[in-house]
């Protein structure tokens, strides 16, 4: 049985690498051709850093890559209307899938060793849908190596809906005082950096 000795102990230790089993959280959004992660092209895909302030979590940096979509992927139409993503804008500098990951891998494996963590975990709004493109897009370019737990994952809808009663990131954000752009959402690097705020708001409350 935990003892109040032990909550307050805790409490005051709290750090990174010890309050989350030595696994460091990173927010990821990933921006699709669809819902079918063995057919659908991941398009954008975010990941926003979680650092660590006087004992509390704050939001760190956000990185993004445009992505080329895979050979033989199907981008459907329906999906960019959702996303407002064009793939021809001549401002879209796109890189391929392994460019991507392997440039993201190398930032959160900086971060990790910082916090002296042993892995990532990947935090999400709907995280199951962004790790299952990810599981797809490994086994696509076959790697073999991540920074991520290989199914642990952190979602933020089930902490919303602890914390708010809410579920949907928008009304979240709202009972949060979080600022929510509607004109910004489906951008990963936006959705990736809110869904960050949600995730040290909530995590913050209850440590307090």
């Amino acid at each position: 049985m935990v003892t109040q000795l032990q909550i307050l102990n805790y409490k005051k230790n709290l750090v990174l690498k010890s309050r989350f089993r030595k696994y460091l959280p990173v927010v990821v959004d990933i921006e699709t051709g669809g819902f079918d992660p063995d057919t659908n092209a991941i398009l954008e895909i975010a990941i926003t850093l979680i650092e660590e302030r006087n004992n509390k979590l704050v939001v760190g940096e956000t990185h993004r890559h445009h992505i080329t979509p895979f050979e033989g992927s199907v981008v459907e139409k329906e999906s960019l209307e959702f996303t407002k993503i064009k793939l021809d804008h001549p401002l879209r500098v796109s890189v391929s899938e392994i460019d991507a990951l392997n440039d993201l891998f190398k930032i959160i494996n900086k971060t990790k060793n910082k916090y002296e963590c042993s892995r990532a975990i990947l935090v999400g709004h709907n995280a199951h849908f962004d790790s299952s493109f990810l599981t797809a897009a490994y086994k696509r370019n076959k790697i073999k190596k991540t920074p991520f737990h290989k199914f642990s994952v952190i979602d933020t809808v089930s902490l919303g809906v602890l914390a708010t009663g809410q579920t949907v990131l928008a009304r979240i954000c709202n009972e949060l005082d979080i600022d929510y752009d509607n004109d910004e959402a489906h951008s990963a690097a936006y959705d990736s950096d809110v869904t960050a705020k949600v995730f040290c708001s909530i995590v913050n409350k209850y440590d307090s």
